[in-house]
């Protein structure tokens, strides 16, 4: 009594097949070479040796394009300079030894090549790791490089909008009935320049919260309740950052700080995590 029954589970799938037309049977066994097709691109293994050669092209043609950036950014490094002198207005800047301006040219114009080049650089980046990602890796990349790009410029802005002036106004006030505001250049430079890449590095916090929270490493609940750590940290990270001494740099650059954690809390919360 059984065999009937079995005899028909086994020839349903092939009366399925029969009554199929064969313009679905071409569709179905072209899709199936295609997928066949894309998992064999996917799993092309190399070797060590071909992927230290790709590194080595890789980073070849990022530090051409960084000395192509040094070289651009020479060439105009006067207009950057005064750009970056805005904030310091009422000041003098003196040279203190031969050849410091030329020599602070060269900083500023290696800082600003940097800064021309990176998204160049982030291409060859993305490029070499891109292979051995998942797919939802590769659907994650693109929006996390965008927000870490974005909020590193407006690291820089910010920087250069908020906390420059208010460290320089704090500096030129409290000695301003004792000393004359004669700068080293040299100096002045080192202050900009690190306060404006610190803060840069310090707007990626929200990102970090991102693929923390996205990985299933922390969640959102757990960021809040850790507050407290975070406002200390803040202020650690406030007094570490920046390269002057003064405590309203340090509590703008904290109270930013803090600020990025928490909408970093809330980005995590709408990412479901």
């Amino acid at each position: 009594m059984t065999a009937p029954s079995e005899l028909e589970t086994t020839a349903q799938p092939n009366l399925e097949l029969a009554d199929a037309s064969p313009a679905s049977v071409v569709a179905n066994a072209l899709s199936g070479d295609a997928i066949a097709d894309e998992d064999e691109l996917n799993d092309v293994e190399m070797s060590l040796f071909d992927h230290l050669e790709e590194l080595r092209q890789r980073i070849f043609y990022a530090l051409i394009a960084v000395g192509i950036g040094i070289v651009a950014c020479f060439a105009v490094v006067k207009s950057i300079v005064q750009l970056l002198e805005v904030p310091a207005q009422g000041v003098k800047f003196l040279q203190l030894a031969p050849g410091e301006y030329f020599f602070v040219s060269l900083k500023v114009a290696a800082y600003s090549g940097m800064l021309v080049s990176s998204p160049f650089i982030l291409y060859q980046v993305i490029a070499f790791v891109l292979p051995g990602l998942t797919r939802r890796e590769k659907r994650l990349l693109g929006p996390i490089v965008l927000g870490s790009s974005i909020l590193f410029v407006a690291g820089l802005c910010f920087s250069y909008v908020a906390l420059i002036p208010a460290a320089l106004n704090f500096f030129i006030s409290y000695g301003e009935d004792v000393v004359e505001q004669l700068w080293s250049i040299d100096k002045y430079f080192e202050f900009v320049l690190l306060l404006m890449f610190s803060t840069g590095l310090a707007f990626q916090i929200p990102v970090i919260q991102a693929l923390l929270g996205l990985l299933g490493i922390v969640s959102s609940q757990q960021m809040l309740s850790g507050w407290r750590y975070v406002l200390l940290g803040a202020a650690v990270l406030g007094a570490v950052l920046t390269p002057s001494t003064d405590p309203l740099t340090q509590s703008l650059l904290g109270g930013a700080v803090i600020g990025l954690y928490f909408g970093g809390i809330g980005l995590v919360k709408l990412l479901g995590k």
